[in-house]
């Protein structure tokens, strides 16, 4: 019978390596289980076996011993705290955050806390700037390429009124005004019914418009306006040209036997403050489709038996205002809010994913670079496609189960300390051959 030794001792020095590269897994885990957005390892085994003894093919030969196949990464969900501040970022799902080192390295990381660097550049703990897609201020769509991200802290500049809206009802039981009575908005006698809302000129400047309704027959409207009392021009078209008429015009609307607008059918006016400009001096508009001209939307004014009721009404313009803060959604959309109420969508940060994320490169400080074997990024930006969702001032905490680790940890202990007995014995064995006489 012959005794290999150096086999042996191999088996069982293997034995020794696997399990201390294990417990090195798991102390890395341990160590890490508080760490915000950390992804534990898993060292995983395989056994060493020689296929041919002698230069023949060995079917009964037994294995060398065991080596470290792999270090896996687990990228499963871990629980999410909330923290309240509103650059902490949790995701919930799939999907990395993806981050730019100073060397132009794009890294991804599951850790979302980020805060505002001295320029106003979102960043991470290291100065990785997140990156995320500016939001077009005109189309309300994020752009196609990522970059660093600014959050303005200044005030927004003002806007002119644009566009504007009334919902209301006219009573269908009230008296037509005499025709031979002119209409005058001090005269109570010329209108059936009137409201006011503000709107604003090209400086921010907030004006009271009044909106008169005059019945001329059963189902026949006129509408007239005012702005800081001068009267202005409202009709169912854009007028051609911004010289105001020798009289102010008025809209007419027209309702059928539902009590619908029936004209005009798209339910829009335009209301020209050619003449308020002239009197006051005051630039309204420099900008849209025509200087000092906006539309009015009274599409939903109806004409039924009930009393004359205002539901709803609202315009475009506001006053410039001081910044107020900023939230992130579930969509990754970074909205500014103003003081005057106003929210611009400034930005959309997006989640990444990889075909295989078990071959990203781990860099430390939580990150990961792509590779080959983790293949090409893929980017959502849309909550309805996305990979996961953002959760606003809230956290990802480490996937770590200290429970399991300390199981696992006891396990690779009794591991190691059986490796260590076969040594032993196979130690007193190699003695006791060397001892025969």
């Amino acid at each position: 019978m012959a005794f290999s030794a150096g086999g042996s001792f191999q088996q069982g020095l293997s034995g020794l390596n696997a399990a201390q590269r294990g417990l090195e897994v798991i102390a890395n885990n341990v160590s890490n289980a508080s760490v915000i957005g950390f992804k534990g390892s898993e060292a995983e085994f395989s056994d060493v076996f020689a296929r041919a003894f002698n230069g023949a093919r060995s079917t009964n030969g037994i294995g060398l011993g065991t080596s470290l196949a792999a270090v896996t990464q687990n990228f499963k969900q871990g629980n999410i705290n909330v923290t309240g501040n509103p650059l902490d970022l949790a995701i919930s799902g799939t999907g990395f955050f993806k981050v730019q080192a100073d060397n132009g390295d794009n890294i991804y990381t599951r850790n979302g806390q980020f805060t505002l660097n001295n320029a106003g550049v979102i960043v991470n703990s290291r100065g990785d700037k997140l990156q995320a897609f500016p939001v077009d201020a005109a189309t309300g769509r994020p752009s196609d390429v990522a970059q660093d991200i600014t959050v303005p802290r200044g005030s927004i500049p003002p806007a002119a009124t644009r566009a504007g809206s009334l919902e209301l009802n006219l009573d269908a039981r009230a008296t037509a005004i005499d025709p031979a009575l002119v209409f005058d908005p001090a005269n109570l006698n010329t209108f059936n019914n009137s409201t006011s809302m503000t709107v604003y000129d090209e400086l921010g400047g907030a004006h009271i418009m009044a909106v008169y309704m005059r019945k001329e027959a059963s189902n026949d409207w006129s509408v007239f306006a005012t702005v800081d009392g001068t009267q202005v021009d409202i009709g169912t078209a854009p007028v051609a040209t911004t010289t105001a008429p020798a009289q102010s015009t008025s809209a007419s609307l027209q309702y059928g036997v539902d009590g619908l607008l029936v004209t005009p059918n798209d339910g829009n006016l335009t209301v020209d403050m050619s003449r308020f400009v002239t009197a006051s001096g005051v630039p309204f508009s420099s900008t849209g489709v025509a200087p000092n001209q906006f539309t009015f939307d009274m599409t939903d004014t109806t004409q039924y038996g009930s009393s004359f009721v205002v539901q709803n009404l609202g315009q475009d313009g506001y006053a410039s205002a001081p910044f107020a803060g900023f939230d992130v959604g579930a969509d990754g959309i970074l909205t500014i809010s103003y003081a005057n109420g106003k929210l611009v969508n400034h930005a959309q940060i997006g989640l990444y994913r990889f075909p295989n994320p078990e071959g990203l490169q781990p860099v430390g400080s939580n990150g990961w670079l792509a590779t080959n074997s983790s293949g090409p990024e893929l980017v959502s930006l849309s909550e309805d496609t996305a990979f996961g969702l953002i959760q606003s001032g809230a956290l990802e905490e480490s996937n770590i189960d200290l429970t399991a680790e300390l199981v696992a940890m006891i396990s690779a202990q009794r591991v190691y300390q059986a490796n260590s007995q076969t040594i032993k014995t196979q130690d007193s064995i190699f003695q006791t051959i060397t001892n025969l006489r």
